[in-house]
C-alpha cells in the first residue's frame, strides 16, 4: 500500500511507500499515533461493554434463541439488532447477522443489496435525472448516516458501520477535515502513515466492503465543532490579510475567512487537489463508494450568524469597480452617497453602512447590494472548488449544504438558500443539501420543514433533486447538560415528510459519536484538542462514542425500514400538489446585515422578518400544512435555472406572506399574473414599498387597495378583528397588527370585506376580483391560524385540499405521492401529542371503503393506494408496504392494531396463518388481527 502525501513547501504531490505502528497496548493515541487491526465478528453469547463489565438489563436486548449457522457466518433472524454485542448488520431484507469473516461479510451485505452475484461488480454510478436520483440507472433514496473516523480509533470503525448497516442505511458519509489530515510541517496524510485518525484510505475500503455509498465532505471549510472549523492554524497565522474585517473596520467575532483571499484560496486549492485526487480514485465511476463530493460546508453561515460582512480592501475595491461597470461614476454617487473613483472614501461609506454621509435610502440600497455582492462571492468560491475537483478527476456529483435554522425552527432556513442558489442551481451534476436541527417535530415546526423544503425545489432546476446532507438525529442533548431531550420518533416524523416531499438522500447527522484526538501541537487553548466539545463528541448520537446505541438508533431503524418497504415506488415518485404555490421571494432573505448605527435599515428588517416567506407569526403556512394542504413554492425572482418558476393566470393560486416592502420587479410580476386572470392569497402588510424604502405601490394599485391606517397592538392597545358573515360565523379575534384598509376603485369589480376591524369597521381583509378577472383575496392582518376560517378563505379562490382527513384533530400532516403510471403513497404524519381517529378521502375517493383509520400519537404511516401487481392492483391497504415483493408477493408491515387490505384480482389469494381472505365486489379483502406490532405479513398471489 503506498500513501499520498502533499508537500507545502513544494506544492507536490508525493507518493510513498506506506508505514504502519501498532499501537502499545493501553496506549491512548494521539493525533499522531497509528494504530490497524482486524476486527473479527464472533457470535455473542454474553458480551462485555466497553470496560469490560457484563452487559444485563438492557431493555434492548434482543432474543437470541434462534440463533443458526449459515455460509456465511452466524445469522438469525430478528426484529431487533444484537444490541448485547454491537456488532451487527441488517441485511437488505430485513435480517440480521453477526460475521465470523475478517473485516466484513462481502457476500452476504453487498450481493444482496446490488443484487449482483459475489464478486460481480455492481454499477452503482449516480446520476440525476427528472429530480430522481438514479443509482446504478435505477432511482433510489439514499439513507446514510455520519460517521466521522477521524474521532474514532481505526479498530473501531468496522462496528460503527456495521450499526450503520444494520439500521437499513446504504450509505456513510463524513467530513475530512484539512485541519486533522495535514500535520504542522504541511504534509497531508490520507493514508494513516503518521496517524490512524488520518487513515482515509482504510476507511473508504472499509465502507467499500460493505456495499456503502460515500458521501465525501472535504471541506476545506467543515464545521463540526472543530478548532477553525477544520481550517489549520497555520493559514490563520500565515496569510492575516485573509481574516476580514467587518462593520467600522473592527475584526469578525468569528473564525470566518475571506474566501477569495488570494492567500487562503491558493492554500484551500492545494488542499482539494489533494483530496479530491484520493477520492477520485475510489470514486463509485471506477468501482469505487464515493458517490457524491460536497463543496465546503455552509458557506457564509458565519457571515449570518454574526452579521458581520466580510468588508476587506480587496472586496471594497471589487464593490467599486462593479459599481462603475454597472452603473456609472454619477450614478453611483447618487446610488450610495460615495465616489468608487475615491477609494478611501469609499471604503470609509460602505464600512459604515452608508450612515457617515448617506440617506436613509442610500443606506438601505448599500445593505441589500452588499448582501447581493456576497452572494456572487459565495459562488465564485464555490464553482473554484468545482472546477478544482474537475480538473483532479472528480466525476461523481457535487453538492452544496444549505444552512439557516435557528432555535429550532426553520424560519431563517431560506436565508442559506438565497446565500448559495448562485452556486447550484442550473448547474449540472450538481444540487443543495439541507441542514436543519429543528430537535422535535411540532405544529410549530412541521411546517417551517415543509416549507424549507418547497423553497429549495423552487430554485432548482427540473432534474436536480433535493436531499438533506445534515439531518439532524440524536437525543437533542448538545451541551451535554440534560437541558433539552428529544423525543425517539421526531427523527422518523421528520423523516417521513422530508421523503414525501421528494428528498432523495437523507444524510443522518451525527450518526455516531467518538472522541477528539490531541492537536500535533499544542495550542494552549485549554484543551489542545482538535474540537472544543472536549474529550467526548457526539455523545447525543444514536451511537455514543462508546458504540452505545440510544433510544435514538431504535427511531431511525424503524423509519428507514419504512422508506425502504416503499422505495421501489417512492424513489420514482412526486408529491401531488393542491391547487396552490407559495410565493419565494429570495430578497426577503437579504437580512444578515445591518449595520448598528442604520436605524432605517433595522426597522426594515424587523419588518421583513415578521411577515416573509410562512406569513406573520408563520400563520399562513401552518394553515395550508395543518389544514392538509400540499403545495410547491415558487421562485417569484424569475431566475431562469428555477424550473417551473412562471406564474401562469391559468395556473394555481399564488400564496404569498410579505411585508410593506417588496421589490418592484416582483411587484410587477405579480401585478401582471393578476390582470391577466390569475388568483392570489396574499397575507401580512400591502406591500408598498420597494426594497430601497422607496414607495412602490405596483401592486396595490392593480389591487385597487391602498392603506388607511396601520395599527399594531401594545401593552395598552390590543386591536382586534370579527369576520363578516361572508366568512361565516366566527368570533372576535385579537390580532397583533391590522391595516385599515380602503379601495380606490381603480381596475376592480368587486371588493367585499372578509374582516372588519373592531375598533372603527374598517375592513382588514378583503375579497377583490378585478375587472380583467383576476382575483384576491387579500388579509392585512396575522388572523389567529383557525384552520376552518383559512379553508374558507381557500375555498373562495377555489382551492380544495387533495387529502382530507374528517375528523382529524390538528396536528395530522398529509399528502400524496405518485408515479407516472397513478400508483400512489398517501403519506400520514401525525405530529400531535393525541391520536388521531378520522375517515379518508383521496382525490373526491374514500380510502379503505370510507373505514375509520387510527393513527397513534406522534407516528406516521405511507399506505399504498392502486399499487400493481401481476394480474393484480392492490387498491388499499391499513397497513404500509415492507419490500417490493416479486409481483405475486405482497409484503406488508403490521401495526399493533387489526388491520386490511383490498386486492382486485381473479387470481387466488393466499395469506400466513392468522390471516383471513374474503372476495367481495371490488376484489378480494385480506383481514388480519392486532397484536403483532411490526411484523411482516406475506400476500401471495396464487
Amino acid at each position: 500500500m503506498m500513501r499520498r502525501t502533499f508537500s507545502r513547501s513544494s506544492g507536490e504531490t508525493v507518493v510513498e511507500p506506506r508505514e504502519t505502528r501498532e499501537t502499545v497496548a493501553g496506549e491512548t493515541p494521539a493525533c499522531c499515533a497509528t494504530q490497524r487491526s482486524d476486527t473479527r465478528l464472533l457470535p455473542i453469547v454474553t458480551a462485555p461493554d466497553m470496560f469490560g463489565k457484563p452487559v444485563s438489563g438492557n431493555r434492548f436486548l434482543g432474543d437470541f434463541r434462534n440463533v443458526v449457522r449459515s455460509r456465511q457466518g452466524w445469522q438469525y433472524p430478528c426484529q431487533e439488532p444484537d444490541f448485547r454485542s454491537q456488532k451487527v448488520r441488517r441485511s437488505p431484507d430485513g435480517d440480521c447477522f453477526v460475521s465470523t469473516s475478517q473485516g466484513s461479510d462481502r457476500a452476504t451485505h453487498g450481493a444482496r443489496a446490488q443484487g449482483s452475484a459475489p464478486g460481480e461488480q455492481a454499477d452503482r454510478t449516480v446520476e440525476f435525472e427528472r429530480r430522481r436520483l438514479l443509482v446504478g440507472g435505477a432511482p433510489r433514496i439514499v439513507m446514510a448516516g455520519e460517521v466521522h473516523y477521524f474521532r474514532l480509533r481505526r479498530e473501531d470503525w468496522a462496528d460503527r458501520l456495521d450499526k450503520l448497516a444494520a439500521a437499513g442505511c446504504t450509505a456513510v458519509a463524513s467530513y475530512m477535515p484539512w485541519l486533522v489530515h495535514e500535520s504542522p510541517d504541511g504534509e497531508v496524510d490520507l493514508t494513516g502513515a503518521t496517524s490512524e485518525y488520518r487513515d482515509l484510505v482504510h476507511f473508504l475500503e472499509l465502507a467499500a466492503e460493505r456495499d456503502l455509498l460515500v458521501i465525501a465532505r472535504p471541506g476545506p471549510f467543515v464545521m463540526a465543532e472543530l478548532k477553525n472549523e477544520g481550517v489549520p492554524f497555520r493559514i490563520y497565522r500565515d496569510h492575516p490579510e485573509a481574516v476580514p474585517r467587518g462593520w467600522d473596520g473592527e475584526p469578525v467575532p468569528t473564525r470566518t475567512l475571506d474566501y477569495l483571499a488570494p492567500g487562503y484560496l491558493s492554500q484551500a486549492e492545494r488542499w482539494f487537489a489533494t483530496v479530491t485526487s484520493v477520492l477520485a480514485e475510489h470514486q463509485t465511476t471506477r468501482g469505487g463508494p464515493v458517490a457524491a463530493l460536497q463543496l465546503d460546508n455552509e458557506v457564509g453561515m458565519l457571515t449570518w450568524v454574526s452579521g458581520a460582512p466580510e468588508l476587506t480592501d480587496r472586496t471594497l475595491a471589487a464593490l467599486a469597480s462593479q459599481s462603475l461597470d454597472r452603473w456609472g461614476r454619477e450614478e453611483s454617487v447618487r446610488r450610495y452617497g460615495a465616489d468608487p473613483t475615491d477609494l478611501a472614501a469609499w471604503a470609509d461609506q460602505w464600512r459604515s453602512g452608508g450612515t457617515r454621509s448617506g440617506t436613509e435610502v442610500q443606506q438601505l440600497t448599500l445593505h441589500h447590494d452588499l448582501a447581493d455582492h456576497h452572494r456572487d462571492r459565495y459562488a465564485t468560491y464555490l464553482l473554484r472548488l468545482r472546477d478544482v475537483a474537475l480538473e483532479h478527476g472528480i466525476e461523481v456529483p457535487m453538492l452544496v449544504n444549505l444552512h439557516g435554522t435557528d432555535s429550532a425552527r426553520g424560519r431563517t432556513f431560506p436565508i442559506g438558500i438565497s446565500q448559495l442558489s448562485r452556486a447550484y442551481a442550473g448547474i449540472p451534476r450538481m444540487t443543495s443539501g439541507s441542514d436543519h436541527y429543528l430537535y422535535d417535530a411540532t405544529v410549530e415546526n412541521t411546517p417551517d420543514l415543509y416549507v424549507m423544503n418547497a423553497f429549495m425545489a423552487a430554485v432548482h432546476d427540473a432534474d436536480q433533486p433535493l436531499t438533506s446532507l445534515e439531518f439532524e438525529a440524536g437525543t437533542g442533548d448538545y451541551g451535554e447538560d440534560l437541558s433539552r431531550q428529544a423525543a425517539p420518533e421526531a427523527t422518523g416524523l421528520k423523516t417521513r415528510l422530508c421523503v414525501a416531499q421528494g428528498n432523495r438522500l437523507i444524510n443522518y447527522y451525527l450518526f455516531s459519536g467518538g472522541h477528539n484526538p490531541p492537536l500535533d501541537e499544542p495550542a494552549g487553548d485549554g484543551n489542545d484538542r482538535i474540537a472544543f466539545t472536549g474529550e467526548r463528541h457526539g455523545f447525543a448520537a444514536p451511537v455514543d462514542p462508546e458504540g452505545r446505541l440510544s433510544e435514538a438508533y431504535t427511531g431511525i431503524r424503524d423509519v428507514v425500514r419504512a422508506v425502504r418497504g416503499s422505495e421501489h415506488l417512492l424513489a420514482d415518485m412526486d408529491e401531488v400538489h393542491d391547487d396552490i404555490v407559495l410565493g419565494y421571494v429570495p430578497d426577503h432573505y437579504l437580512t444578515e446585515f445591518a449595520h448598528p448605527a442604520s436605524g432605517a435599515r433595522r426597522e426594515q428588517r424587523r419588518d421583513i422578518e415578521r411577515s416573509r416567506g410562512m406569513g406573520p407569526r408563520d400563520i399562513l403556512a401552518r394553515a395550508l400544512v395543518l389544514g392538509g394542504h400540499s403545495f410547491a413554492a415558487r421562485d417569484l425572482s424569475a431566475a431562469p435555472t428555477s424550473y417551473r418558476s412562471e406564474l401562469d393566470p391559468a395556473g394555481p393560486v399564488l400564496a404569498l406572506g410579505t411585508p410593506a416592502t417588496l421589490g418592484h420587479a416582483v411587484q410587477e410580476r405579480i401585478a401582471v399574473y393578476l390582470r391577466a386572470g390569475g388568483r392570489l392569497l396574499l397575507h401580512g402588510r400591502l406591500p408598498v414599498l420597494d426594497d430601497d424604502g422607496t414607495p412602490c405601490t405596483v401592486l396595490a394599485d392593480a389591487l385597487g387597495l391602498a392603506v388607511e391606517e396601520s395599527v399594531d397592538g401594545t401593552n395598552g392597545y390590543f386591536p382586534s378583528v370579527r369576520a363578516t358573515g361572508l366568512a361565516g360565523p366566527q368570533p372576535e379575534v385579537r390580532v397583533g397588527f391590522l391595516e385599515r384598509l380602503r379601495t380606490t376603485g381603480t381596475g376592480v369589480s368587486k371588493a367585499e370585506p372578509l374582516a372588519l376591524d373592531v375598533a372603527d369597521g374598517s375592513p382588514a381583509a378583503m375579497d377583490v376580483t378585478l375587472e380583467g378577472g383576476g382575483r384576491a383575496v387579500v388579509v392585512a392582518c396575522d388572523y389567529p391560524c383557525h384552520l376552518e376560517f383559512w379553508r374558507m378563505l381557500l375555498g373562495r379562490l377555489g382551492v380544495r385540499a387533495t387529502t382530507v382527513a374528517d375528523g382529524a384533530t390538528p396536528g395530522l400532516a398529509t399528502t400524496v405521492t405518485a408515479d407516472a403510471t397513478g400508483q400512489k403513497l398517501v403519506h400520514l404524519i401525525n405530529v400531535a401529542v393525541q391520536p388521531q381517529r378520522f375517515t379518508l378521502t383521496v382525490a373526491g375517493q374514500p380510502y379503505a371503503g370510507g373505514a375509520v383509520l387510527e393513527l397513534p400519537a406522534r407516528t406516521g404511516l405511507m399506505l399504498p393506494l392502486d399499487v400493481r401487481l401481476d394480474g393484480a392492483v392492490l387498491r388499499w391497504a391499513t397497513a404500509e408496504l415492507d419490500g417490493p415483493g416479486n409481483g405475486s408477493t405482497l409484503s406488508l408491515r403490521r401495526g399493533a392494531g387489526p388491520g386490511s387490505a383490498l386486492v382486485e384480482t381473479g387470481r387466488t389469494v393466499v395469506v400466513e396463518d392468522g390471516a383471513r381472505t374474503e372476495r367481495i365486489e371490488g376484489g378480494v379483502l385480506v383481514t388480519w388481527p392486532g397484536g403483532a406490532d411490526g411484523e411482516r405479513l406475506v400476500v401471495q398471489l396464487a
